[in-house]
């Protein structure tokens, strides 16, 4: 009851990337790459474990970005054809790479360190996969005639690589969608079809992780804007309670988040995000408690899982590892009240 795990990325040290940045460039290169990846997701599982955190990752130290991470080994993407567009529904503008042929995956993206991970816990272990609706907000299209056709493209894409995740031995495996959030109406159309795709013939846990987005000074001006009360969940909770997903992760900790609209989720197990990814202040077990007792008046205690509201990559190492214990040992509190 009550188990942990975190939604995402975790920082990467100085030597291996620069820090709190996302989208860093490598600070090594080659088999020293390899080796210095190991070594760090080896550092995230153990700092994990000692936290009190039930189901591992790697932290995304494999990959520069959630989202590019994956893509830099799809066939079909111009890497000097950079666009500018804008990201979440035009929260910000970005430099992208561009889509300009069929998509194609030749290899696995992400099966040597999910490989490698496996061998080194005997804890669950979770592996994140952006998802299909993410990714066409985060990339051009010059090949496709729409979006929804190019996230069915790249969710076929998903899907093999899942697959072989799930043969590896990963237990969980949770797709990233922040851009429900900024595409309510596209969730209900085709997102929650795309997904679909993605995880077909999967016996693995599936999750899907909605947030408002990192820590970063564009999501929390958009924040800003957002009123009283954020409602967007609202709008697309329904469809996703009604689709074969298995767990909804979603932000609550500092959040303006009615807390009551998980109950939509009658029939999921929900990961309330419990700490909070836009702050350098480290929670106390007793506020990350709260926090879960807080959504247990809505969802039972036998399907809340106790997560990160989105990735902490842009925070400082030892911020990270003090909010990984407050998660860990917040969980731990509530146990022991409910016996």
């Amino acid at each position: 009851m009550i188990k942990t795990t975190v939604a995402g990325s975790l920082p990467k040290p100085a030597w291996l990337a620069e820090p709190e940045k996302l989208w860093a460039a490598w600070a090594l290169e080659g088999d020293a790459l390899a080796q210095g990846q190991r070594k760090s997701a080896r550092h995230w599982i153990d700092v994990q474990e000692e936290a009190g955190i039930d189901i591992v990752s790697d932290g995304e130290q494999f990959r520069r970005h959630f989202v590019h991470g994956f893509l830099e080994d799809i066939e079909g993407i111009d890497w000097q054809l950079m666009t500018t567009m804008g990201i979440r529904n035009d929260r910000y503008d970005a430099q992208v790479p561009t889509v300009t042929g069929p998509v194609r995956r030749p290899k696995s993206v992400h099966g040597e360190g999910a490989a490698y991970c496996r061998s080194e816990t005997d804890h669950k272990l979770k592996f994140t996969l952006p998802g299909p609706m993410t990714i066409c907000d985060t990339i051009a299209n010059a090949h496709y005639d729409s979006r929804p056709d190019m996230a069915m493209a790249f969710a076929d894409l998903l899907n093999q690589e899942a697959r072989e995740l799930e043969a590896l031995g990963v237990d969980v495996i949770q797709f990233d969608e922040p851009a429900f959030n900024a595409f309510m109406d596209d969730v209900r159309e085709w997102g929650v079809d795309a997904l679909h795709r993605a995880t077909e013939g999967l016996s693995c846990t599936t999750a899907v992780h909605i947030c408002y987005g990192y820590g970063i000074k564009e999501n929390i001006d958009w924040k800003r804007t957002l009123g009283d009360e954020w409602r967007q969940y609202e709008e697309f909770f329904p469809v996703l309670n009604s689709s074969r997903i298995d767990q909804v992760s979603l932000e609550c900790a500092n959040s303006k988040v009615p807390m009551s609209l998980i109950s939509i989720l009658k029939d999921k197990e929900v990961l309330v995000g419990a700490i909070d990814v836009a702050s350098l202040d480290v929670e106390t077990p007793e506020e990350v408690a709260a926090t879960l007792r807080a959504a247990m008046e809505f969802v039972d205690p036998e399907r809340i899982i106790a997560c990160t509201n989105c990735g902490l990559a842009p925070l400082p190492v030892d911020v990270a590892e003090g909010k990984l214990n407050a998660l860990g040992a917040g969980a731990a509190l509530l146990r022991e009240e409910l016996g």
